[in-house]
C-alpha cells in the first residue's frame, strides 16, 4: 500500500469517526444525562488515553510558562466548540447540526482575510454565497416550518469557534507544541470549563449502568482519540488539503446514523442544502489545486481530430 492511499484511508477514519458525535451521544441524551455531562466525561475518559500516547511516543508533558495561557484559551476555545454542537443536537437533527458546523473551512477563510489580509477572492465569494444558500434551504423546510433560531446560533458559534481554534493552532507560539501534547491540554484545560458549569449549575450526571459507560468510552475513544491519530497521520502522507476535503465525510456519518439509527426525516429540501454546503466548501478547500487536477485529467484522453472547414 503506497502512501497516498494509506492516507486517504487515514483521512477517511478521521472524518467518519468524528461524524460518530451524535452516534453516542443521543443516546446518552435519551436516557436523561445533560449535554455538560456527557462532554465532562468526554473529556475526562480522552485524558488518559491521550497521556498514554504522549508517553508512548518518550514525549514529556512539561511545558514552558509562555505555553500556558495560549494553550488555556485555546482549551477553552475548544470547549465552547463542543459545548454548541452538543446543545445543538437537543434544538434539531443531528445530521443538520453537523452539516451546519462544517462551513468551518468558510469562516477560516474569512477570518485570515479580515486579521491576516489574505485576499479573499471571487472563488471564495462564490463558494460563501453557496454555502449561504444552502444554509437557507436546511433553515426552512418544504411545509414552512423553521429551524429553531437558538440550535443554528449555537451550531454556527461552535463552527466558528472551531474556525478560530483552526487559526490559533498554527500560531508561531502554539505550532512548536507536538500534537499529541497540544491535543492533551487542550482537553485538559477545556475540561475545567464543564468542571466549572456542571459546579455552577444542576450537578453531574453519573453514567448508572455499563451501556451509558460504553456510549462515553466510544464518544472518547472514536471521535476524539481515533480522530485525532488518523488526522494526524493523514496530514503526514497527503496534506492537509485533502485530509480537509476528506473531511466531508464528518456530516455524511452523522446523516447516515441520523437517518437510519435514530429515525431523522431527510426531504428533498435538506439533502440539497446539505449537498449545497458540502460543495461550497470542498470547492474552497481544494482552492488552486482544481485546475491543475483539470489539467493533468486532460492529458488523460487524447486530442480528438479537429473538424476541418468546408
Amino acid at each position: 500500500m503506497n502512501e497516498k492511499t494509506k492516507g486517504v484511508l487515514y483521512g477517511a477514519v478521521a472524518a467518519a469517526t468524528y461524524g460518530m458525535n451524535p452516534l453516542f451521544a443521543l443516546p446518552l441524551y435519551e436516557e436523561g444525562m445533560s449535554p455538560d455531562s456527557v462532554l465532562f466525561f468526554r473529556y475526562l475518559l480522552a485524558l488518559p488515553l491521550l497521556g498514554c500516547m504522549i508517553r508512548a511516543r518518550g514525549r514529556s508533558f512539561r511545558l514552558n510558562r509562555r505555553e500556558i495561557v495560549p494553550l488555556a484559551a485555546l482549551g477553552g476555545v475548544m470547549a465552547f466548540s463542543s459545548l454548541g454542537l452538543f446543545l445543538s443536537f437537543t434544538y434539531m437533527a443531528a445530521g443538520i447540526a453537523s452539516t451546519l458546523l462544517f462551513v468551518y473551512p468558510i469562516l477560516v477563510a474569512l477570518i485570515m482575510a479580515l486579521f491576516f489580509h489574505e485576499r479573499i477572492t471571487l472563488l471564495t465569494s462564490g463558494c460563501i454565497a453557496l454555502a449561504l444558500t444552502g444554509i437557507g434551504l436546511l433553515y426552512r423546510s418544504g411545509d414552512g416550518a423553521t429551524l429553531d433560531p437558538a440550535g443554528v446560533a449555537l451550531v454556527l458559534l461552535s463552527s466558528l469557534a472551531y474556525a478560530l481554534y483552526l487559526v490559533a493552532v498554527n500560531l508561531p507560539r502554539l505550532k512548536e507544541i507536538p500534537t499529541v501534547k497540544l491535543t492533551f491540554y487542550v482537553l485538559l484545560f477545556g475540561w475545567v470549563l464543564f468542571v466549572a458549569r456542571i459546579g455552577l449549575g444542576g450537578g453531574l450526571q453519573l453514567p448508572v449502568n455499563p451501556v451509558r459507560w460504553l456510549n462515553l468510552g466510544a464518544l472518547a475513544l472514536l471521535p476524539t482519540v481515533v480522530s485525532l491519530v488518523a488526522t494526524t497521520r493523514a496530514i503526514q502522507y497527503i496534506g492537509s488539503t485533502p485530509t480537509a476535503i476528506l473531511g466531508a465525510l464528518e456530516p455524511l456519518t452523522a446523516v447516515f446514523f441520523g437517518v437510519a439509527v435514530f429515525g431523522e426525516r431527510l426531504t428533498l429540501r435538506t439533502t440539497a442544502g446539505m449537498a449545497l454546503i458540502l460543495a461550497a466548501v470542498t470547492i474552497i478547500v481544494a482552492g488552486g489545486r482544481i485546475a491543475p487536477f483539470l489539467v493533468r485529467f486532460r492529458k488523460l484522453f487524447p486530442r480528438l481530430p479537429r473538424r476541418r472547414s468546408a
